[in-house]
């Protein structure tokens, strides 16, 4: 995973997209075949999904690759196979420079090689704030996948929370490599002797695995008391990302495409002694579906 993004569309609908495969080239590779990819929706405030989107892709043959869309509610929502409805059925990828846009009882979808929207001084992050001018990710490419979803499929209550995951199928078994909603979390706060154990698990139990050694992070960084670091961790734990859809979508309030998450993560770890990098959104997002970027 890269990236989750929730904001609204026209129409009462709105936009999921989760991106992945960093510094993905053009050409040359595709969504995994034994990878289950998926956005979790909690429509009741519980930290647990209640719908599930899930995307399995069929093996690449000749350039060409397909995917697959399953709904699922319920139970079958919290489990990490692909399960429920179909809604989409062996829908062309775009591997190359191509957009497929595909239309399937009031959901649109796209999946392919995009621009990556991710904007940040990373190198100027790597050496403590000395800023370089140079946005890491402006010639960058990811495989992403947009779903458009009509709002009366979300639930009634407006506010909804949004995770991704990754899965993988190795030896019969399927494995949770990959999981979140909001930006740079693990990469600030997890040990790497600890990610393993962060990506197999669920959000409800978020709060009572991570509140004590995220809050040691907190401290460290930004010198933050105890009460403070609390209440600074209540926007990302659970690893959830809130999405209030009676309100425009701006970052924590669900993450729109120029939102600058990077600046809203420095600030936080911090206690606003860098708030920014000073890096700004790209200038090739798309104003209409599938919003993300024609490819480098």
């Amino acid at each position: 995973m890269t990236d989750l993004f929730a904001f609204a569309a026209g129409d009462d609908r709105t936009v999921l997209i989760l991106n992945v495969n960093p510094v993905a080239p053009t050409g040359g590779e595709a969504f995994h075949p034994d990878a289950v990819y998926r956005i979790n929706v909690d429509t009741d405030g519980d930290h647990r999904a209640d719908i599930a989107y899930s995307f399995v892709f069929s093996p690449p043959r000749d350039g060409r690759q397909t995917v697959t869309v399953h709904r699922a509610t319920g139970d079958q929502a919290r489990a990490h196979d692909a399960a429920g409805d179909r809604l989409f059925t062996d829908a062309p990828v775009g591997l190359g420079t191509d957009t497929h846009i595909i239309e399937s009882g009031g959901y649109t979808l796209s999946a392919g090689l995009r621009s990556d929207p991710f904007f940040a001084d990373l190198d100027g992050i790597v050496a403590k704030f000395q800023w370089t001018g140079v946005d890491w990710g402006a010639d960058k490419n990811v495989f992403g996948i947009v779903l458009e979803v009509p709002d009366a499929e979300l639930g009634p209550d407006p506010t909804i929370g949004v995770w991704g995951r990754v899965s993988l199928r190795q030896d019969g078994r399927l494995t949770s490599v990959d999981r979140g909603a909001h930006p740079s979390l693990t990469a600030y706060f997890n040990a790497e002797e600890a990610k393993d154990a962060y990506n197999a698990g669920e959000p409800v139990d978020d709060w009572a695995t991570y509140r004590e050694p995220w809050n040691e992070v907190l401290r460290h960084f930004g010198g933050y008391a105890p009460e403070a670091a609390d209440q600074a961790l209540r926007t990302v734990l659970p690893d959830i990302l809130r999405f209030d859809r009676g309100r425009p979508a701006a970052y924590p309030n669900g993450r729109a495409l120029a939102d600058d998450v990077t600046s809203a993560r420095l600030s936080m770890l911090t206690d606003g002694k860098v708030p920014t990098d000073h890096i700004g959104p790209h200038t090739d997002l798309l104003p209409d579906f599938p919003y993300l970027g024609h490819p480098h």
